[in-house]
């Protein structure tokens, strides 16, 4: 019977290497937002915000943030960091009113992904205004539109900022780069 046992305890440990390759897992959101890295540009939606808008997207930190520079080299420069939260992404925005909003997204969704008012620094969300969703629409690897919502008194405001980017040099892209990366660039594309 002991024997039976420990065969049977053998066969059990060796039965994963036998059942062929293994379930591939799926890739964290983050991912998603590091292949945005590079230079974008873009216009607003609406057509009355943001024309001729540069964006770059930098990983950093090793391969677990992604740095968004918004405006670089002015004085409405803002940053906005992706991290990723267990199975979420947190994105910190670091808007150039002074507040920073933190936002979390759960999943990708038909090419959305959809971030929710999570919490934030140095401002009250029932009285300031300040970012609260925003709304990543990936229309393909060189091709992205953002939306991002704008709330004030502890509502939605009518402000919304809708942004239709591009990759710059599309034909050229490259992948992002490795996680063991440590080329950082705090300076705005040229």
């Amino acid at each position: 019977m002991r024997r039976f046992v420990l065969m049977s305890a053998l066969l059990a440990c060796l039965a994963p290497a036998w059942a062929g390759d293994a379930p591939k897992q799926t890739p964290h959101l983050l991912d998603r937002f590091k292949s945005l890295a590079g230079d974008w540009s873009g216009e607003g939606l609406d057509g009355n915000s943001m024309p001729n808008t540069r964006v770059s997207y930098t990983v950093t930190a090793g391969g677990n943030a992604v740095e968004e520079l918004l405006f670089g080299g002015t004085n409405h420069e803002m940053r906005t960091l992706y991290v990723r939260d267990g199975d979420d992404v947190v994105l910190v925005h670091f808007c150039a009113s002074g507040n920073h909003p933190k936002m979390r997204a759960r999943q990708l969704k038909d090419g959305r992904v959809e971030f929710s008012f999570d919490g934030g620094v140095n401002f009250d969300a029932t009285k300031a205004g300040h970012m609260h969703d925003a709304t990543f629409t990936f229309m393909g690897a060189d091709e992205l539109r953002t939306s991002w919502r704008f709330w004030e008194g502890g509502k939605p405001a009518e402000h919304v900022a809708n942004l239709h980017l591009k990759r710059i040099g599309a034909a050229a892209a490259t992948p992002a780069p490795s996680t063991n990366d440590n080329t950082l660039s705090n300076e705005p594309a040229q």
